[in-house]
């Protein structure tokens, strides 16, 4: 087989199977990949650090963060936002005064156009003896500026690229006012350091430590039914005790006394958190297994 045959060259049909490969080579085109289960994180994972969580907290919308990552990033964000506002500030200040410049500026124009107009608003007297012998003094005197007047206008009017005056200036961009919330880098909605929830998992085998409990399987159980946690089990956080639970059981169990089965404290539809989990590796789980790269796009 010679190597066009091996290439698959040699055909008549530009297939699907070497368009991909010829974009991918060239790098161009958007490139779309199916993600499988080992590149989804697990349930008791951080959505920051991607570990398994010491100690656990869970926001209002159900992301479980490793405490310390969550509370370096909020610190973080924080002292971004004092430097952006800093900035705003120090370019608030410049188009302040800028502004007072431009506006004295202008002040001094007018005046300077009105003392111009007063000027020749004022008339002088005339002399009857002179006033011929200045009338032609006057007349050859404009005359000769007369005809050398419309070359100076045009050489002053005639733009030039090599003057830096009449070259292209870049501006600054201006700088938006900043924001003072700091924002969850999942949700995107704000998010304080007292809006987070201490979370208590329960484990499978007590008498395990915790590097021999990381390196099982099933990790978790429900605190209430004993079910193993996992990706493909639904499960929620109470807020008085922050205990997890799979929604089976609150569904079944918990909403119909709405009482906290570690607590005993009496529960709302708010104190119900749903644990944002990842996904399972099959399509039914709902999450969305596919990643795309942008990248240049050749037009004809």
């Amino acid at each position: 087989m010679t190597r066009h045959g091996k290439n698959c060259t040699a055909g008549a049909v530009y297939t699907y199977h070497e368009k991909r490969k010829d974009t991918a080579a060239s790098g161009y085109g958007t490139q779309s990949v199916r993600l499988g289960k080992d590149a989804i994180k697990d349930f008791d994972c951080c959505c920051l650090s991607l570990q398994p969580c010491q100690v656990p907290v869970v926001t209002p919308d159900g992301y479980l963060y490793e405490k310390q990552a969550i509370l370096e990033y909020i610190l973080h964000q924080k002292t971004e936002i004092a430097k952006k506002m800093k900035a705003y500030e120090k370019q608030k200040q410049a188009l302040k005064s800028n502004n007072q410049l431009e506006s004295k500026s202008e002040e001094r124009q007018r005046v300077e156009r009105f003392k111009t107009s007063e000027h020749n608003i004022v008339s002088k007297p005339i002399n009857p003896f002179t006033s011929g012998q200045k009338k032609d003094s006057e007349a050859s005197s404009s005359a000769e500026p007369s005809t050398a007047g419309p070359a100076t206008t045009s050489g002053q009017s005639l733009p030039s690229f090599w003057i830096p005056s009449l070259t292209p200036e870049a501006k600054p961009t201006l700088l938006k006012k900043p924001s003072k919330a700091v924002l969850c880098p999942m949700s995107g909605r704000p998010i304080k350091m007292n809006d987070l929830i201490p979370v208590h998992f329960t484990p499978l085998d007590p008498s395990l430590d915790r590097v021999a409990l990381l390196n099982r399987q099933e990790r978790y159980v429900c605190a209430v039914t004993r079910d193993a946690l996992g990706n493909s089990v639904p499960c929620a956080v109470l807020r008085p005790s922050g205990t997890v639970v799979t929604q089976e059981c609150v569904e079944k169990l918990i909403k119909k006394d709405m009482i906290d089965p570690v607590s005993g404290e009496k529960l709302t539809d708010r104190d119900i958190i749903p644990l944002q989990r990842g996904g399972t590796g099959f399509a039914a789980s709902g999450v969305d297994l596919s990643a795309k790269e942008a990248r240049p796009v050749m037009q004809a």
